[in-house]
């Protein structure tokens, strides 16, 4: 920006008019004790002078003429803007709200901050803090010199006022003497810096808005389809843990609760789209997509893998750490003058990938960063079990809990994975003209190729829906993005087969993205090495093996190949290469691995590093090893699998030592997080002797006693197992209410059908409490049968029944509806209308933005009050006679049904 432009259209006449339009004459005060305030000045409302309307008027004129739009014969020098045209707006609402914060200004701060113009702004922004976060480095300059230039003018004005001294007006003077020297001097020091800070930063979003727009597609190989397809289509917003556990209510989609927060730390276990999610921030942000603050942000997306060993990368080291690949080209000091003014967007990916011992490390690094930079957003991402609950209160973290898949988010998952593969083939092809229309060089082949991928998809995408919402095992495998993704890539893999377990499902997801099905298109080995499956599980073994054993999620690439060569030896059909040649190999064409930089190596996704790590660990009969760790949280997925790998001996004699004495070394909650851990192993062994399985079950029933709702959730994590120790030990018919709680709490938490058979027994419960959770616990399992055995036995008395989708609404409508609905997911007004406005629907809660108006309510006749919950948008378009407020007021006491 140069600053002599700007301060040549900006002529004292022009300035003094607009800035003498703010005050009106008044009488003098004469010299008192009492305060003045400057609103003495300024006119009062109602009267016939000056409104917040006219202050922004100034504040635009001011703008205006800074940019060169008129006045003091600027045009010819028009040879730059200082600010982007859409910023002018921005500049002018900021410079607005500083000049009506002046009527708080006392005549006494003024005389003390000596009738200093720059001391008099700095007070102005002071009593306005946040006006600069929505200001680009060159906007906030050119704000800051239009308020110290109306400051100037400002006490010129009171300077002409009989009230005061001459000896102000003296010392007033020989202040206006240096500015314009200081402010040459400050043209020389910053016009380059600054101007080139804005077309990097301009580059870093168009950058970040393309390098983070990918998610890869997990085994697509048709003649026409890459495996990554474009953030903007498949991005799924998914929804998180309620923020009370102890509430029913479903919780809102995650882009809603990250709303208005400035710190946040994000819980997801793997593969729940915690990643995916810090990506679709980084790319909205960096188009402006966002509302409110976070547009205007400059988003940094840190993996902590890449420095959870180095420490806390300094501000210049950002860009690095991400992996930015014009890091080196960032002007000086960059980073800091971002995160100084406070509009970055820190996106720190995966603490749980830190070492266990350095987490701490870590977190005194983030409160470190977090107090030297005030004012900027974080958001932090962990496994849950990674770091204790509040984790990161004392620096005022909230926390949020990413919840599983439900039947509509899996479902609207396969249709956009399905519908991403279609606009992928299309685009494959060598031009493309309107949809469905053959372009006008594809040949003959391409068309055919091209219309029989299509259909393939259409044909899978239709069973694979139906196959999840009618096959118990599948359903209980896709509860998050990469899971989904798994099985939509096999599905269409193997031409509309699945397999059933967690191991099955591995091993053909395994099979998969190794053999990559080079054999399958007669393709030959484009770099001489023809490896079969084995020996490239055999070396993948070491590399997951060496990450688990030194607490690794990556590791540098120079280490793996050395690794490989201390192993090639011992594998013939890959001996006969040098490890530099394998390690190249096994990144090319196994599909398991990338190089996140130029010199590190990791898994596509830590799940693929823990199942080929516990594979290894199964292998080489490395129990100790499994045991000695399975306090530890990071290797519980391990040790998971791990169980469903090993032989049935095997199985039973680690569930023994695991629930056996714990060492003295093991403090705390360790000893009996080791024995849950080996309950919830269960259910991954396929064999298992009956007096194992019982002693497991016995230690566990010892430890499963959850006295708060934040335990109960937790404990039906652990899942069906904990519904069998809870039959076992609590008869659901002379629980009291408040055990009933957390029992439904527990129950409703299992990802089970079992749960329903459970809930049976709590249905007919009164406590509106009680009701509540079971109600919002519809939307996890199976419509037509949860419907039938708990929804249509609920009293109904205070209760909104929620409806996420149109198979809940026809259900409801068999039911006979409801008077209280609560809509909690992403409907068609058609769907809710076509099967309940013959109900007698009086009240309606709206827990989901439906983005579209709500004329279609006068559907509904005995409608009369429609709730909102925080954070949506006003509705448009309610009918007359339909009232419209917040969300219902929980009831005073439990209640009792009235049926």
């Amino acid at each position: 920006m140069d600053l002599s432009l700007v301060i040549g259209r900006l002529t004292q006449r022009a300035v003094e008019a607009a800035i003498t339009k703010i005050f009106v004459e008044k009488p003098g005060a004469g010299y008192v004790d009492t305060p003045i305030r400057i609103r003495r000045w300024l006119p009062q409302k109602g009267a016939s002078t000056l409104t917040e309307r006219d202050l922004d008027k100034i504040a635009a004129e001011l703008v205006r003429r800074a940019v060169g739009g008129g006045g003091g014969g600027a045009g010819a020098e028009l040879r730059e803007r200082p600010i982007a045209a859409d910023e002018d707006q921005a500049v002018t609402d900021a410079l607005a709200r500083t000049l009506h914060a002046m009527g708080e200004v006392e005549m006494d701060d003024v005389q003390a901050l000596g009738l200093r113009p720059d001391a008099f702004a700095a007070e102005l922004r002071s009593r306005a803090p946040d006006v600069e976060r929505e200001l680009t480095e060159e906007g906030t300059l050119l704000y800051r010199l239009l308020l110290e230039l109306a400051a100037r003018h400002i006490l010129e004005f009171f300077s002409k006022q009989k009230q005061f001294e001459t000896a102000t007006l003296v010392a007033y003077g020989q202040y206006i003497a240096d500015l314009e020297d200081r402010y040459t001097r400050l043209a020389d020091r910053l016009p380059s810096r600054t101007s080139e800070d804005a077309a990097f930063e301009r580059r870093y979003k168009r950058d970040i808005a393309v390098l983070h727009n990918q998610l890869t597609i997990y085994g697509i190989d048709l003649a026409h389809s890459p495996r990554s397809w474009p953030l903007d289509t498949a991005y799924l917003d998914l929804r998180c843990e309620p923020t009370d556990p102890a509430s029913s209510e479903p919780g809102l989609p995650v882009s809603l609760e990250l709303k208005d927060r400035t710190r946040v730390l994000v819980r997801g276990e793997a593969g729940s789209g915690k990643t995916t999610l810090l990506q679709w921030l980084a790319v909205c942000t960096a188009r402006g997509e966002l509302p409110g603050d976070l547009s205007f942000r400059v988003p940094f997306l840190l993996p902590v893998r890449r420095f959870a060993h180095e420490g806390f990368p300094a501000p210049e080291q950002f860009l690095e750490a991400a992996g930015y690949p014009r890091a080196g080209s960032q002007p000086p000091g960059w980073a800091d003058r971002v995160l100084t003014a406070g509009r970055g967007l820190l996106l720190i990916d995966g603490v749980d990938e830190a070492p266990e011992a350095e987490r701490e490390q870590l977190k005194r690094l983030l409160g470190d960063w977090n107090r030297v930079y005030p004012g900027n957003v974080w958001l932090v991402t962990t496994r849950p079990s990674a770091v204790p609950e509040d984790w990161l209160r004392e620096e005022d973290f909230g926390e949020l809990q990413l919840a599983p898949m439900g039947r509509e988010e899996v479902a609207s998952f396969i249709r956009r994975w399905h519908r991403s593969a279609r606009e992928a083939a299309r685009r494959a092809l060598p031009e493309r003209t309107a949809a469905g229309a053959e372009p006008a060089d594809a040949t003959p082949s391409d068309a055919i190729l091209l219309e029989h991928d299509l259909g393939v998809l259409d044909h899978h995408e239709q069973s694979l829906l139906k196959a999840v919402r009618i096959t118990r095992d599948l359903g209980r495998l896709a509860t998050n993005p990469l899971m989904c993704g798994l099985l939509c890539a096999l599905h269409l893999d193997r031409n509309g087969y699945l397999p059933r377990g967690r191991k099955d499902l591995y091993e053909a997801a395994m099979s998969m993205l190794l053999e990559r099905r080079d054999p399958e298109r007669a393709m030959a080995p484009v770099d001489g090495i023809d490896l079969q499956r084995q020996p490239k599980v055999r070396l993948l073994h070491k590399l997951a093996h060496w990450m688990l054993v030194n607490g690794r999620s990556e590791m540098k690439r120079s280490t793996a190949i050395r690794t490989l060569a201390e192993h090639l030896p011992a594998v013939p059909d890959a001996a006969g290469h040098d490890a530099e040649t394998i390690y190249r190999h096994l990144l090319d064409r196994t599909g398991l691995l990338r190089e996140p930089t130029p010199d590190t190596v990791d898994f596509i996704h830590r799940t693929f590093q823990d199942y080929l790590a516990a594979e290894a660990a199964v292998q080489r009969e490395d129990f100790d090893l499994l045991l000695n760790n399975s306090h530890r949280t990071d290797w519980e997925d391990v040790i998971r699998m791990a169980f469903a790998l090993a032989r049935p001996a095997e199985c039973a004699d680690l569930l023994d030592r695991m629930i056996g004495p714990t060492s003295r070394d093991l403090h705390g909650d360790a000893g009996p997080h080791r024995k849950l851990l080996a309950a919830a192993c269960l259910e991954h062994i396929s064999e298992i002797d009956p007096a194992v399985r019982a002693r497991v079950e016995r230690y566990a029933r010892s430890i499963v006693q959850p006295n708060d709702p934040v335990a109960a959730r937790r404990l039906g994590w652990m899942g069906p197992i904990v519904l069998e120790i809870l039959h076992s030990l609590h008869d659901t018919a002379s629980a009291s209410d408040d055990d009933a709680l957390l029992l439904a709490i527990t129950a409703t938490s299992v990802r089970d059908e079992m749960a329903i058979d459970y809930l049976t027994g709590l249905r007919d419960r009164t406590r509106h409490d009680i009701r509540a959770e079971l109600a919002g616990a519809w939307h996890r399992y199976d419509t037509g049968r949860y419907a039938k055995e708990i929804i249509a036995h609920l009293g109904t008395a205070d209760l909104f029944f929620p409806v996420s989708d149109a198979e809940e609404a026809k259900a409801l409508a068999d039911l006979k509806g409801r008077p209280l609905l609560k809509i909690t997911g992403n409907l068609d007004p058609e769907e809710l209308t076509e099967p309940l406005a013959p109900t007698h629907l009086t009240n309606l809660w709206l827990h989901y933005d439906l983005q579209v108006t709500f004329e279609w309510l006068s559907s509904f006749k005995s409608l009369h009050t429609l709730h909102v919950s925080d954070g949506l948008p006003a509705p448009r378009g309610v009918p007359e006679g339909i009232r419209v407020t917040g969300p219902p007021e929980p009831p005073t006491s439990p209640g009792e049904d009235s049926r």
